[in-house]
């Protein structure tokens, strides 16, 4: 006996308890997954978890058991764990991380335990190959019923999803390239037919994207492929402008540089001219804009330049930036000493709320420049979304960019009526807007306007038969007169918020009959399309298909949507199943019991109200407010994008009441209110909208990577040249953690690119927090640096006294989560840093 009692306290020592304590991790997760397997199967999903779960349990009860059987046990668990793996998700190696990592975790660690497996030496093999035919049977049972599952879908999962199902339906007349009839040939405005010459991107960087044709090109080729892995940071300002606490404050800020400055507006729309070699500041501007009209996710994105041929050089505001400010003024300022132009509106503002009606602050904001055509600055604005039906207008207005006088309105409410409401009414509320940049033609005299949706995103049922056309459609309009010259919808009856975000590109399009002036328009469903934009005709070929029906308004849905067939495009394939990712196989999980219970029937699946409807791409899928770049010498586009899905359900009025959401001109929501419901007032129905898709035990997203990436397509050939992920994983881990792995695992990404004649692309966009120098040709990163906040904004490209600069406002993103900040930073060679130094004493011992 005494024996025995020996062997006993032997049992119970460290190994022991070691093999107890992995045991009981094995019951925690085994459990859940057994369980979660077997209700996914429930819902017609793998077959996978539950034998895989029924492993973990039957494993941990042997090694409680201090049984060596549960050796073999977890060895055909792993074993059928790989087979499944490489079945589901091939060679792919973000796919496998939650399919793979943890369980080889486990393995060590059960292999671990053998020290302490005592028993089942005698029936080790039998015990073993019982269990063997067991769990084999179980895994066999996955491969039949994944089969069956997997023969039901309607597409493969490699199929692009652009392939056509069904023959081509006939496009809705509105759809096609439309030129406005109008009963009288319009009349001309008084705009003085003057020099309209609009200056190039070289030495200077005269607007948003580098000129208002918006290529992002510049010519300068000192920083070479050879010597870019030189570049140092030559100087670093901050605005002092961005408390750092007020994650509202991103600034996605391209400066202008005009001569010998650089000119740059702050988050709090204060206007800064540095000295453009040094950084070193010169004056600053201050509009004096309250902080409670700052808007959530963006503040000022850029200044807009106009030099009057009509002033000396040496008279005031002969130069002159002009600017929206968030709380709706139109400013203009003297290039050389900062002074308000006063001649120029009232002393220098135009106010922008004329004729809006109701408003509060921060619900209209102007954040993009003003687009100048000819003599004309054209002003837009957003206008906060899914706030109320009955939200301020989306107007777009001319004004005359020396006297400040408004020229015309394009109300699509009030054809016809180019000027202010009469007493007692408004410009139409509720309209589409232009939230982002517009680009202009000189020589046409065309703006182009990528408008957004009407001012609830989800429901369109009290939309006008104007809104039902013009939503989420490019409208070029004649400056000299304010009327549409050709529009063309991209997405019938948007409900999805796929909003144009994106900038048009002007370019000089290669066709088969020689170079036509065309416009390049990304999208948010990486499509891009095409257009002769003199005419709008199209220079892509389009076909409309048949999408999903249903969701809560079935009778007004379009039963097609356009798309683009002889171009590339970047469209990802419909969501499976087996595209949900995670960290462990639990994350995973439950990200397919979230993709089973939703309603997903792929691109333009309708809003539901009954359940969770998947939206992919989500509405920061595709290219948003970077636009893309492109080499008119090379002939190549360049185009950063994002892959994200969006989880989203429609939520009852009374409900939305009942959380304490209401739009922001009523109070806005309550403490303790969902962040993520939006009101979206006077109408039938809230939205809850989840665009961070995220498994709650790690944080990470719920769809596999890559989640951004990067292309660039030749515009003669029409083929993509490369096309890699975009952005590594150093700043993105499990807990919200960073991993500070610098593996490429395409994170999302806004904010868009620079081009040089040196066939050299520079961007950051991305949330590592990085930006870059890579070779337009391959795609491959030739230089990096690290930014103090988030790069959320494009580069812009200048030269001074022959040197070549590149500067980027690091200002941050909230919704992207990243750091928020206040910084410009310019990057220049070796010899261009000493040369800095020099002048401003940096360098001196």
């Amino acid at each position: 006996m005494a024996e025995a009692r020996a062997r006993h306290t032997t049992d119970r020592g460290p190994t022991y308890w070691w093999a107890v304590i992995v045991a009981v991790l094995l019951i925690a997760f085994g459990a859940p997954i057994a369980a979660g397997g077997l209700y996914l199967i429930t819902l017609g999903g793998s077959w996978y978890y539950l034998p895989a779960g029924i492993g973990l349990l039957l494993t941990a009860f042997l090694l409680i058991r201090q049984d060596r059987t549960a050796i073999g046990v977890y060895l055909l668990t792993y074993i059928g764990t790989l087979a499944w793996a490489f079945w589901e998700a091939g060679f792919n190696g973000w796919a496998q991380v939650p399919r793979l990592v943890a369980p080889s975790v486990v393995l060590l660690l059960v292999l671990s335990t053998w020290p302490a497996l005592k028993r089942g030496r005698r029936s080790f093999g039998t015990g073993t190959a019982a269990t063997a035919v067991t769990i084999a049977g179980l895994f066999a049972a996955i491969g039949i019923a994944n089969h069956s599952v997997e023969s039901t879908l309607a597409q493969d999962t490699d199929a692009p999803v652009t392939e056509p199902a069904t023959a081509p339906v006939p496009a809705p007349e509105d759809t096609q390239a439309t030129t406005e009839d109008t009963a009288t040939p319009p009349t001309p405005l008084d705009v003085t037919p003057i020099n309209f010459a609009m200056p190039e991107a070289g030495a200077d960087w005269p607007a948003y994207g580098g000129t208002h044709h918006a290529t992002r090109y510049s010519p300068l080729s000192q920083i070479t492929r050879d010597n870019v892995g030189e570049l140092e940071l030559v100087w670093e300002y901050r605005t002092g402008d961005m408390p750092e606490e007020d994650e509202r404050y991103s600034n996605q800020n391209t400066p202008l540089k005009i001569g010998n400055q650089l000119l740059l507006c702050s988050a709090m729309n204060k206007v800064i001219s540095l000295d453009a070699q040094t950084g070193l500041e010169r004056w600053r501007y201050d509009p004096q804009v309250p902080t409670d009209a700052i808007p959530y996710n963006a503040t000022c994105r850029g200044l807009a330049y106009y030099a009057s041929p009509t002033l000396e050089s040496t008279e005031l505001c002969a130069e002159r930036v002009i600017m929206n400010t968030l709380d709706a003024r139109l400013i203009a300022v003297d290039v050389a000493t900062g002074q308000l132009c006063s001649d120029f509106g009232n002393g220098g503002i135009v106010d922008l709320e004329q004729g809006l009606g109701h408003t509060v602050p921060g619900w209209y904001a102007p954040t993009s420049p003003p687009t100048i055509v000819r003599n004309v600055a054209v002003v837009y604005s957003q206008v906060r979304d899914n706030q109320r039906r009955d939200a301020p207008s989306g107007v777009v207005r001319g004004y005359d960019t020396e006297s400040g006088d408004m020229l015309w309105a394009w109300d699509m409410g009030r054809p016809g009526e180019k000027g202010l409401p009469p007493e007692g009414e408004t410009y139409t509320r509720g309209t589409p807007n232009v939230w982002t940049i517009a680009s202009g033609d000189n020589e046409l005299g065309h703006v182009y306007l990528p408008l957004g949706n009407s001012a609830v995103d989800y429901w369109g049922g009290m939309r006008s038969e104007a809104e039902n056309s013009y939503s989420t459609a490019l409208v070029a309009l004649d400056v000299t007169t304010g009327d549409v010259a050709w529009f063309y919808q991209t997405v019938h009856y948007d409900i999805w918020d796929y909003d144009l975000g994106s900038q048009g590109s002007l370019v000089d399009f290669p066709t088969e009959n020689g170079p036509v002036p065309a416009l390049i328009l990304p999208t948010k469903q990486a499509m891009f399309w095409i257009f002769d934009r003199r005419t709008g005709e199209l220079l892509v070929e389009v076909e409309e298909r048949p999408v999903p029906q249903g969701g809560v308004e079935p009778e007004r849905l379009s039963p097609t949507q356009p798309f683009v067939v002889d171009f590339p495009n970047l469209l990802q394939p419909d969501l499976l199943e087996k595209h949900m990712w995670g960290m462990t196989p639990l994350d995973q999980l439950w990200c397919r019991i979230q993709y089973r219970q939703a309603y997903y029937d792929g691109i333009y699946t309708p809003p539901s109200a009954d359940r969770n409807w998947i939206q992919w791409p989500g509405y920061n899928g595709g290219s948003d407010w970077g636009g893309v770049a492109i080499d008119p010498v090379r002939n190549i586009m360049v185009a950063n994008y994002n892959n994200t899905a969006n989880l989203n359900r429609l939520i009852p009025r009374e409900d939305v009441d009942a959380m304490g959401v209401r739009s922001i001109d009523q109070g806005g929501r309550e403490d303790g209110a969902p962040s993520n419901v939006s009101p979206q007032g006077d109408t039938p129905w809230g939205i809850k909208v989840n665009a961070g898709w995220r498994v709650p035990f790690t944080d990470m997203l719920c769809t596999q990577p890559p989640y951004g990436g990067i292309t660039a397509i030749d515009l003669t050939t029409r083929e993509v040249l490369w096309d890699k992920p975009f952005g590594t994983a150093r700043k993105n881990g499990p807990f919200g953690i960073p991993s500070m792995l610098p593996l490429d695992i395409g994170t999302p990404n806004n904010a868009g690119a620079v081009v040089t004649a040196s066939g050299l692309i520079f961007i950051a966009a991305t949330t590592d927090d990085l930006i870059r120098a890579m070779d337009i040709e391959s795609g491959e990163v030739l230089w990096e640096a690290e930014l103090p906040a988030g790069g959320q904004a494009g580069p812009a490209m200048y030269e001074v006294d022959g040197q070549q600069f590149l500067v980027i406002n690091a200002g941050g993103h909230s919704f992207m989560e990243t750091p928020i900040g206040d910084y410009f930073l310019a990057y220049a060679l070796p010899e261009t840093h000493a040369a800095v130094d020099a002048m401003t004493g940096e360098g001196a011992e």
